[in-house]
């Protein structure tokens, strides 16, 4: 029997079981896990090193980052953001640096210090955790002789929990999720976020690694073979999402900060479009189509005696460009004084507006996000305690939150683990 158990010993859990019992002392707390070990994801996610938060400290800027979530997250926000995450580890004895692109890592390069910092806290703090004890029914269920408390009961594969109030922060569940749906809850379905696309095309195939600033643009869905297209009735191709940052070629297509903003905010119309769609991409996004042209033309009368393909006349990785010259039918020997108007039209379109076909997406790194989870209609923002049921609260991604790359996800964890915690320590409860 416990005042409080949380299910889910992941980032959002520890977070706010360490507040709970700070807050509250007399607290009786468990954390319910499934699997043999916690904090896994803490451990995997930044390629190992744990991006902890964003330094973006005005929560309106914050907020922006969330594709899901933006305008519920403005209040929680500004009563616990990415200052107040910096000071907790900084109290706890660990320092977060800051990255070019904002994104923050403890100073020792290294996840093990997070985990360390929370399962070290818990156990000071005498919170309970129970590995191997996955969920397999959740009830509210009053003081009776089978009951010993109005509240909770809570079944795991290996015994029943009987607690007051219950905080669920088990991230993207479905098993999880068909419970909530039980007690009343609506669950947005889950469709994938973050996640890189697959091409099979020759202008970047061969060169994995290369990294470029462009600029990239979803502009439709490509429709099944067997559909036939009336050609005077076809509009231009319009972009749907437009995203700016560093793009990387990989072995089975693009990915990057670039490519990962349009994955979380389209992740549901690139479901809905089976991940089949045309993506434009400008590798010099200060250049229209028109001024590169201008710009080629005066290179040609500069650099009249080199060969096109080893010039390299702009600011993108010697190999991408070698590969755009050749997809402009410019062959290896062919001069700037030689080469024609049409081959430079034709350059200056794939620099500037290279369209490419998306077939399929990978997943990034380890770190799997779903757009999905509780409809957020149904929690109340200055509390994460559900409007459907009395005393069950939420933290991190089991709601219908998620965010773009970049730390954002865990300062969501953070947000609403203090959130909850505060809420659950101050409320009363009846023995």
């Amino acid at each position: 029997m416990f005042d409080v158990i949380i299910v889910g010993g992941g980032a959002a859990g520890f977070y706010a079981a360490i507040h709970i019992a700070e807050a509250n002392p007399a607290f009786k707390i468990a954390i319910l896990e499934r699997g043999k070990e916690v904090l896994t994801k803490v451990k995997v996610s930044g390629g190992g090193r744990c991006n902890v938060t964003h330094a973006e400290f005005d929560p309106n800027e914050l907020v922006k980052n969330y594709p899901r979530g933006e305008k519920e997250l403005r209040g929680p926000f500004h009563t616990y953001c990415s200052g107040d995450t910096i000071a907790f580890f900084d109290k706890r004895g660990i320092t977060l640096k800051i990255e070019e692109d904002g994104r923050m890592f403890p100073e020792s390069n290294t996840s093990q210090t997070i985990v360390d910092c929370f399962t070290s806290e818990a156990e000071r703090l005498g919170i309970k955790l129970l590995r191997n004890s996955s969920v397999v029914a959740i009830e509210t269920v009053q003081k009776s002789e089978e009951s010993p408390l109005d509240g909770w009961m809570i079944a795991s594969i290996q015994k029943k929990y009987y607690a007051k109030k219950l905080l669920v922060t088990t991230g993207s569940n479905p098993k999880i999720w068909k419970l909530l749906e039980k007690l009343g809850h609506t669950i947005v379905p889950p469709v994938p976020s973050l996640f890189t696309f697959n091409i099979k095309d020759d202008r970047i195939d061969g060169i994995p690694g290369v990294s470029a600033y462009a600029s990239v643009e979803v502009l439709e869905k490509t429709l099944p073979s067997k559909v036939t297209i009336n050609l005077k009735s076809k509009v231009a191709s319009k972009a749907l999402l437009v995203s700016e940052g560093p793009l990387l070629i990989t072995h089975w297509g693009m990915s990057g900060p670039a490519i990962l903003k349009l994955s979380a905010w389209g992740a549901r119309m690139l479901n809905d479009w089976n991940y089949r769609f045309k993506i434009k991409v400008n590798w010099l996004p200060e250049y229209e189509e028109e001024g590169m042209l201008q710009l080629l033309l005066q290179i040609k009368g500069v650099e009249a005696k080199k060969t096109v393909l080893r010039t390299n006349a702009v600011a993108i990785p010697k190999r991408l460009w070698v590969h755009l010259v050749k997809a402009s039918d410019i062959s290896e020997e062919v001069k700037w004084a030689d080469v024609t108007k049409i081959q430079l039209q034709q350059l200056a379109k794939e620099l500037t507006a290279g369209e490419y076909q998306v077939d399929g997406k990978s997943t990034f790194k380890e770190e799997f996000v779903t757009a999905g989870g509780v409809d957020l209609k149904e929690i109340n923002f200055k509390t994460y305690e559900s409007k459907i049921v009395t005393n069950l609260f939420f933290a991190g991604e089991v709601i219908n939150v998620d965010a773009i790359t970049g730390g954002f996800n865990f300062q969501n964890a953070w947000t609403s683990g203090y959130i909850s915690a505060q809420a659950i320590a101050a409320k009363k409860i009846s023995s």
